[in-house]
């Protein structure tokens, strides 16, 4: 009861532009009985935001937070999309807003800059004349300032994870449903090239009955973490920080793509989930190591980590099973797995994209008549274009490209609330897990049920398709 009202006041706040003062730390640790207790939670849907499309927004206005690691990148590729008008820039430090504003010089966007205080961004959002917030801050704002913008009246778009506990999950999806505003979860691998083809080939059958997937994000960032922000790193240490909590902190980049390829949310659900983590063989070291010659890592050096290697295994509504795994320190090569094994064939991206039918793997010949076959239309239409801009190889361009068409046409959006609250409810549940000797804990269905009846994916290029590129 008294968590359904912090849901409730935190609502009210929101709407009343008070979220900031009165929340000065957002993303508060939930405890085990507090995620035992959201995960079990009904919901009774107030309006289906899957397939939604929005009114036609011609022109998008756009106002960017957080200008740190990811938001320059952004303002860049959004920046060489038609129809855009970037408006607003915001970050806590004045000269990251200066630097972007004067990149930007010579082009149509002259925004306004926010920054200096770490509300500004509720000065943003509080403006008349912006269609949709792009958040690209620490994990810890993301909720807050989505929940904030869509109370204004604003769509979201949230970097990675777009929330770090089960009751900011709810806050995202009862918000959305409720404002009728769009809240995605901004997953770039959903839009990377070998993703987008294992999807259409799924939709075609190619797979057969999907019965496993695999999904990871494996990718040694020990010195980044361990890199202060003076020196290029995270500010405040923010990302060392989330490493004291044991689970699969990053599960999306993986998660993402398999589950739309499994209709996840749209005539599928998880059902439960089970996570064990190793121990910490790494991160403590390293801290130790730094603070024999460096003070500043003193107080990092008496502090636990998580484990090297989680592994989350997932049973959905219709038996089928999903493995992720989380590795952010480990020395060995970078992969998100993507495998997916079905009736009839598997795929799998690393370490080499490869299509199996049968036993044995299909010839190089036989790839590229796939490829030809299964290249979708969006990559057809600016993947070249996307390579070029950058972000990932292109896929982030991809993704922002796809997010301002579907905006401007009117067409619903390939990820929802739905999926932004489910993706990043993984870390929390498995934490628990974790925790309990890897015992099972219920995944929420935060769709209240529309997953039977939802309509999978299908990113084509029907109804939009007409934006174009400035390059």
């Amino acid at each position: 009861m008294n968590m359904s009202n912090n849901r409730r006041d935190f609502i009210k706040l929101a709407g009343l532009g008070l979220v900031g003062s009165a929340l000065p730390n957002f993303a508060q640790a939930e405890t085990p009985e507090q995620i035992l207790f959201q995960s079990q939670r009904t919901h009774s849907q107030l309006f289906n935001m899957s397939g939604y499309a929005a009114p036609k927004i011609p022109t998008v206005r756009i106002g960017i937070i957080g200008l740190g690691q990811r938001g320059p990148g952004a303002v860049d590729r959004l920046s060489k999309i038609e129809g855009v008008e970037i408006k607003a820039l915001c970050d806590l430090i004045p000269d990251r807003v200066d630097k972007m504003k004067k990149k930007l010089e010579g082009t149509k966007h002259q925004p306004e800059g926010y920054s200096g205080s770490v509300y500004a961004w509720k000065k943003m959002i509080d403006r008349q004349d912006l269609d949709l917030i792009y958040i690209a801050t620490p994990w810890d704002w993301h909720t807050p300032m989505a929940v904030y913008a869509m109370e204004a009246g604003k769509h979201t778009a949230i970097e990675v994870p777009a929330a770090k506990t089960l009751e900011e999950c709810w806050q995202l999806v009862e918000t959305s449903e409720r404002t009728k505003k769009h809240c995605m979860q901004l997953e770039n691998c959903c839009y990377d090239f070998f993703e987008l083809m294992t999807l259409g080939m799924a939709r075609d059958g190619f797979f057969g009955e999907i019965i496993h997937t695999e999904g990871a994000y494996i990718h040694d960032l020990l010195w980044l973490n361990f890199k202060k922000d003076s020196e290029g790193g995270y500010q405040d240490m923010w990302r060392l920080k989330e490493n004291y909590r044991d689970g699969n902190l990053y599960a999306t980049h993986g998660l993402g793509p398999i589950c739309q390829i499994m209709d996840i949310n749209r005539g599928d659900q998880m059902d439960y989930l089970t996570s064990l983590s190793s121990n910490d063989f790494h991160m403590a070291a390293k801290a130790r190591e730094l603070a024999e010659t460096d003070p500043f890592f003193g107080s990092f050096a008496e502090k636990k980590y998580g484990g090297n290697m989680n592994t989350t295994i997932v049973k959905t509504k219709k038996g089928k099973s999903i493995m992720i795994q989380h590795d952010v320190t480990s020395p060995r090569p970078y992969s998100r797995l993507h495998s997916i094994s079905g009736t009839k064939a598997f795929a799998q991206k690393y370490p080499s994209q490869n299509i199996a039918q049968g036993h044995g793997w299909i010839t190089e010949g036989e790839m590229k008549i796939l490829e030809e076959k299964y290249t979708p239309e969006i990559v057809k239409k600016v993947g070249e274009l996307a390579k070029q801009i950058g972000g990932h190889g292109g896929m982030d361009f991809m993704m922002d490209w796809r997010l301002i068409d579907c905006l401007r046409n009117g067409l619903p959006l390939d990820q929802d609330v739905y999926d932004a609250a489910l993706w990043s409810a993984v870390s929390p549940l498995s934490e628990w897990s974790v925790s309990h000797r890897s015992n099972s804990i219920d995944v929420p269905d935060f769709t209240g049920g529309s997953w039977k009846n939802n309509k999978p994916v299908e990113i084509t290029l029907k109804g939009g398709g007409t934006t174009k590129v400035i390059v």
